[in-house]
């Protein structure tokens, strides 16, 4: 069975090996940390109330990180996914679909219209993804990065969290 909730600091050590599991240049435009054992989920940057936790089973699997694009009132409007990882073992059984829409009504919860992300060009897999809950691509950043010898574009991605699939104001 799959659970979707809030993440408690209690999470962090499960959270950090789902991200560790899930870190790649596909996904991440960053090197994994050198250490890995002291790589922590929760820090500086990343608070427990700002993610969403899937489980199944009774064991976390993944994770969806939601957090204000930038600090200024004018656009708190919007929040970003900056973060979606779903350990190797749970792939391919829903768990992303699930914190996608997870991810979608806690923005609208939180009174956001919209909800961006940013992908990686070469991921075609998580932008099928995306696209299948209704993200659509809003910009594209040519070349942003240099990764593995080559130069990957950085894709602007975006849901409207306050209508339905068929532009009324959405009730939910």
């Amino acid at each position: 069975m799959l659970v979707i909730r809030r993440a408690t600091p209690d999470d962090g050590p499960a959270l950090t090996q789902v991200d560790l599991a899930t870190w790649t240049y596909l996904a991440a435009p960053v090197a994994p940390p050198e250490d890995p054992g002291s790589h922590s989920f929760f820090g500086e940057r990343t608070s427990p109330e700002e993610d969403l936790v899937a489980e199944m089973d009774g064991a976390v699997v993944g994770y969806v990180k939601i957090r204000p694009v930038t600090p200024l009132p004018s656009h708190a409007h919007v929040l970003q996914i900056q973060g979606l990882g779903v350990h190797p073992a749970a792939q391919g059984r829903g768990v992303g679909g699930a914190l996608l829409e997870a991810a979608a009504d806690e923005a609208r919860r939180r009174g956001a219209r919209k909800l961006s992300l940013r992908v990686l060009g070469w991921n075609t897999g998580a932008r099928r993804l995306y696209e299948k809950h209704g993200f659509a691509v809003e910009g594209l950043l040519a070349d942003e990065f240099f990764l593995e010898g080559q130069y990957v574009d950085d894709v602007l991605m975006a849901r409207r969290v306050d209508r339905d699939d068929h532009g009324r104001p959405d009730t939910a």
